[in-house]
């Protein structure tokens, strides 16, 4: 039984998904130890599936009940734990509404890369290591000018979670 991180791409404001319905139609699914943390779209759970196949199974069931169509990205908690280890701003996590996590669904090619290193101007940072984008935003998420060229620019689909957010989620899939 592997324990599974689901981030839900592009929820909140207009897009809802209710976490409580949420929690219980997944559980219907038969997916075990299901907990959501705040209605930004995060969930925790357990499925002896495969990646894919716990996507697969999750996809129609937003779509069906909450009219949820956007992207869906998947870590186990092997893949999480690395990514907090390999956080290159250690110095940030005493900011962590500053530090931001992005899941993308696959590592981005060099060329675009470069070509996000490229607009990056200001106090911003970000590194990207494997399919994890860490950005650093010293003045705030509102004030950072990188921060809607990333997913565009990089050509991938991608979801961000604040370090707050990234330590809870970890926290929840613990005792899940």
């Amino acid at each position: 039984m592997t324990t599974w991180i689901i981030l839900f791409r592009g929820v909140g404001g207009a897009t809802l998904l209710p976490v409580k319905p949420l929690a219980i139609a997944l559980t219907e699914e038969g997916f075990e130890g299901v907990r959501t943390y705040i209605n930004t779209g995060n969930v925790v759970l357990k499925s002896s599936d495969t990646s894919e196949r716990v996507l697969k199974r999750i996809t129609p069931i937003v779509l069906k009940e909450f009219d949820f169509s956007k992207a869906i990205l998947i870590a186990s908690t092997a893949e999480w734990a690395k990514l907090i280890a390999d956080n290159p701003f250690p110095n940030a996590v005493c900011e962590p509404t500053k530090l931001h996590a992005y899941l993308m669904e696959r590592e981005p090619d060099e060329v675009a890369i470069k070509a996000l290193q490229s607009k990056a101007e200001g106090p911003d940072e970000f590194q990207i290591r494997g399919r994890v984008l860490y950005y650093y935003t010293p003045q705030g998420i509102s004030n950072a000018r990188l921060f809607p060229k990333i997913e565009r620019t990089l050509g991938v689909v991608a979801t961000a979670r604040n370090w707050n957010t990234v330590l809870k989620l970890q926290a929840l899939a613990e005792v899940a």
